[in-house]
């Protein structure tokens, strides 16, 4: 299975859908690693805050596939804000990954009230003309933490992941996004622990009249409207079912029936702590 990719602003393409390895452990993430890479995945999501790059890195050697056909990204949270320290950090994740670059590397949270983001950000962009972050982008930004970035900065990031499933479906972020060029990246595409987007009755309707699982129905959701999905497994029979949806789509009355699940644009959204 080939997953599609998508165009970064930086000339390059991300899958348009990876293997989330929150909250697996270095075991289990490089179990993960190896099956997700024999079904055909090659976007790894890790995040120093995980505290699985080492598995991460080990499932990617014990695969034999070549560095250069992966796409990993980790993400750098607080701790490393602020000072340059973000070039340390980086520096640790790669060592303990086993890698040179990441293909993309993201501040994992704006944390508004330090009032960091932004020098951390011109960090990030050092980082990227350097080499050891192919692209740079951000996870749980606003649209005003990303004003505030394009006004005082040079590199519009390439990616901005956030919140996203037809529960919170984000839809100003979405177009704000696309109209700066940022690609948008959803973590948990699923509903995530307790959401159960995938119980809904439109979505079980759903999944029955076209054949598919409800994960199916929901992470084709994702792929059709442009967005980067990272759902996590472990199994592999559900990473295999996660690939399976790139031979089917969702009619406009299907995403109409969807679009009922929203519980408002921005539920559950909160950009001022450290989360997911």
């Amino acid at each position: 299975m080939t997953i599609p990719s998508i165009p970064l602003n930086t000339g390059a393409t991300i899958p348009q859908l990876g293997l989330g390895t929150w909250p697996l452990d270095d075991a289990e993430v490089a179990d993960a690693v190896a099956a997700a890479a024999a079904l055909g995945y090659r976007h790894i999501d890790t995040a120093t805050r995980y505290g699985n790059e080492a598995g991460v890195g080990e499932g990617i050697r014990r695969t034999g596939i070549p560095r250069e056909e992966f796409f990993v990204t980790t993400k750098l949270d607080g701790e490393f804000q602020g000072g340059d320290r973000a070039i340390g950090g980086l520096e640790a994740a790669l060592d303990r990954m086993g890698l040179d670059y990441v293909d993309l590397l993201l501040m994992h949270w704006p944390l508004p009230q330090r009032g960091l983001f932004v020098d951390t950000w011109r960090t990030f962009e050092k980082l990227h003309a350097d080499g050891r972050a192919r692209a740079i982008g951000v996870s749980n930004f606003r649209t005003e933490h990303l004003d505030t970035l394009l006004a005082e900065t040079s590199i519009v990031p390439a990616v901005n992941q956030i919140q996203l499933n037809p529960h919170v479906t984000r839809p100003a972020q979405r177009a704000y996004d696309a109209e700066h060029g940022i690609v948008t990246e959803s973590w948990s595409p699923l509903g995530g622990q307790g959401a159960r987007v995938l119980d809904e009755p439109v979505v079980q309707r759903l999944a029955e009249r076209l054949g598919r699982t409800p994960a199916q129905v929901v992470l084709r959701w994702h792929v059709q409207q442009g967005l980067v999905a990272i759902p996590k497994s472990a199994s592999p029979e559900r990473m295999r079912d996660n690939l399976a949806i790139f031979d089917f789509e969702l009619a406009d009355a299907d995403l109409a029936e969807l679009a009922t699940l929203s519980k408002g644009p921005d539920a559950g959204v909160d950009s001022n702590v450290e989360g997911h």
